[in-house]
C-alpha cells in the first residue's frame, strides 16, 4: 500500500492545556528533545510516504501562519477556512483535492512517538481504518477481539473509498467513521508493544516527560537559551533564560530574560 499513501498531519489545535506555552508558539512548534513536534510527527510519516509537498501535507489553523512558514517546501500546508476548527474529519476532508485518490496515513503533531510508525502499514488491507493503540488498563478507548483495553496513541490509516465522502465541516474521524466501523466489528486495532512509548503532549507534566524521554532523563536546553541557575530535570526552549537566583526542577521555562515563562511539569 505504501505507493497510494500520502501523509497528513493533524495540525490545526489550540493547545489550551499548555498555556501559557501556547501563548507564546503553537503547540505544533513546541519542542521535544530540542525538535518541533511538528517535525517529529513529519519525520515518521515520511519512511512510508515520501518526502515533500506532494506526499506530505499539515492541516492548520491556530497561528496557522507560523506553521505554513516552519513548513514551507517540506509539505503542502492546508488552512482551514472558516471561524471553527474543522476536528480531525474535517481537516481530512479539507485535503480531499490533494489527497486525490490516495489512502492517508494521518498522525496528530502532538503526539510523541519515538518509536515511529514501524510495522504500521504493513498487511493493510486498504480496506478498513487501522488504528495504532497500546495496551492500556486506566484509559481505555477500544476494547480488542481478545478483551485487551488500549488507547487510541495518535495515527492511522484511512482508505480512500471512506474518506472520499467526508465533508470539510467540523466532524470528529470516530464519530464520521470509527464508531460505525467498530460497531460493524471492521476497526482495525493494531497495538504497539506494551513496553513502546507513545505520549501525548497535551498537558506541561506530559510534554515534560515526553522531553525527558528524548533526553534520556537529562535536562533539554535549546539553542541561544542562557542558564546561570540551576535546573534538574527541566527544558529551556531556545531564548529562554534561568537567572542566577533561580533553580529549576521538573519545569518548562520559555520566554526570554525580559519574559519569563514557568510551567511545572
Amino acid at each position: 500500500m505504501a505507493e497510494q499513501l500520502a501523509g497528513i498531519v493533524l495540525a490545526a489545535g489550540e493547545g489550551r492545556r499548555l498555556r501559557p506555552l501556547t501563548e507564546l508558539r503553537p503547540k505544533p512548534l513546541c519542542p521535544v528533545g530540542n525538535v518541533p513536534l511538528v517535525d517529529h510527527a513529519l519525520n515518521r510519516l515520511r519512511p512510508l510516504t515520501g518526502e515533500g509537498p506532494a506526499n506530505l501535507a499539515v492541516n492548520a489553523f491556530h497561528h496557522a501562519e507560523q506553521i505554513r512558514e516552519h513548513c514551507e517546501g517540506r509539505a503542502t500546508v492546508a488552512v482551514e477556512p472558516g471561524a471553527e476548527a474543522l476536528g480531525t474529519a474535517g481537516g481530512v476532508a479539507n485535503l480531499l483535492p490533494w489527497l486525490n485518490g490516495r489512502h492517508a496515513l494521518v498522525t496528530n503533531a502532538d503526539q510523541y512517538l519515538p518509536g515511529g510508525l514501524r510495522g504500521f502499514v504493513e498487511g493493510w488491507d486498504g480496506e478498513r481504518c487501522r488504528l495504532l493503540c497500546l495496551p492500556d488498563e486506566t484509559k481505555r478507548d477500544f476494547t480488542t477481539s481478545e478483551g485487551r483495553p488500549v488507547r487510541y496513541v495518535g495515527a492511522c490509516l484511512l482508505p480512500w473509498h471512506l474518506i472520499k465522502h467526508l465533508k470539510p465541516e467540523p466532524t470528529g474521524l470516530y464519530e464520521v467513521l470509527w464508531r460505525q466501523q467498530l460497531a460493524d466489528g471492521l476497526l482495525d486495532l493494531w497495538v504497539l508493544p506494551e513496553d513502546d512509548v507513545a505520549i501525548d503532549c497535551g498537558t506541561p507534566a506530559d510534554y515534560l516527560q515526553a522531553n525527558l524521554h528524548a533526553s534520556k532523563g537529562e535536562n533539554v536546553v535549546g539553542a541561544g537559551a542562557e542558564v546561570i541557575g540551576e535546573i534538574t530535570a527541566s527544558v529551556v526552549w531556545d531564548g529562554a533564560f534561568v537567572g542566577p537566583e533561580e533553580k529549576l526542577k521538573h519545569q518548562v521555562r520559555a520566554g526570554s530574560r525580559e519574559r519569563r515563562v514557568t510551567v511545572a511539569g
